[in-house]
């Protein structure tokens, strides 16, 4: 029995594993670039209004997407739902927002609207083809219940990501 437990911690002494830790390093870059074509302009057509629409004065953003690998990516638009900087508000704004597809580079990109997912400010496009795709987005700010913005300077952001499917 000596003889066994002095075997076994000899072979546990003499055996000194060597490991060696090799890196693989990898760098992905994404097939899906976005691009602001155009900025929104609100247009101020009465008191308590703020909208992009053309008709009001105001210009829609354009967001342009250029895919590399189609089906490899959504792209998701919010449209705004709060000033990221205005004046000192105080009243409550109803916000109204969208986005469509404009234009595209292939016909076969002809049914991202119609298959589009839309919920809250958010739309959601699969961008199933290769390509370049453009989007405007629409945005309608409404002061309280008859109330004029006070004067100054108001922003709000249009969200455009690129998710990875």
């Amino acid at each position: 029995m000596k003889a066994v437990y002095i075997a076994g911690l000899a072979a546990l002494v003499c055996t000194n594993a060597i490991a060696e830790e090799t890196v693989i390093i990898g760098n992905v870059e994404s097939k899906c670039v976005i691009n602001t074509d155009t900025s929104g302009v609100y247009g101020n057509p009465v008191a308590g209004k703020l909208s992009t629409s053309a008709e009001d004065g105001g210009v829609e953003p354009i967001i342009r997407y250029d895919v590399a690998l189609g089906g490899s990516y959504t792209a998701r638009i919010v449209a705004p739902n709060s000033f990221s900087s205005s004046p000192v508000l105080t009243d409550t704004v109803f916000w109204t927002g969208s986005s469509a597809v404009e234009e595209v580079s292939d016909t076969a990109m002809a049914d991202y609207e119609s298959e589009s997912v839309t919920y809250d400010y958010t739309t959601e496009y699969d961008l199933h083809t290769a390509g370049t795709t453009w989007f405007s987005v629409s945005s309608l700010a409404e002061y309280g219940y008859g109330k004029a913005y006070p004067a100054g300077e108001y922003r709000a952001i249009v969200t455009a990501e690129c998710i990875a499917n």
